[in-house]
């Protein structure tokens, strides 16, 4: 039996793969949580088309300069994400 919990503990569902993310592009995970991440991204095709999809935004939106976005783009942008805060409990 405890040997299932401890592969269990090793495995991350979808959300902490999703909210390890950013720190996998930024490369900035531990040795071991990187490769969890890696084990869950091999196993998991919603969480990898997620991570091309952030790869991909963030090819495009490195193109973007802010002058480029209209205040309405700006303010809808920072709505989505104070929005997003607000309902992940996120502080920064």
């Amino acid at each position: 039996m405890m040997r299932l919990f401890t592969a269990w503990r090793h495995d991350l569902v979808c959300r902490d793969a999703v909210a390890l993310m950013t720190d996998y592009l930024e490369d900035a995970l531990s040795r071991s949580n990187r490769a969890r991440l890696e084990r869950h991204l091999a196993q998991c095709d919603g969480c990898d088309e997620y991570l091309r999809q952030m790869r991909e935004t963030i090819r495009l939106l490195g193109r973007i300069e802010p002058d480029d976005l209209s205040l309405e783009a700006r303010d809808e942008i920072v709505a989505l994400f104070l929005r997003y805060r607000e309902e992940t409990g996120e502080d920064g």
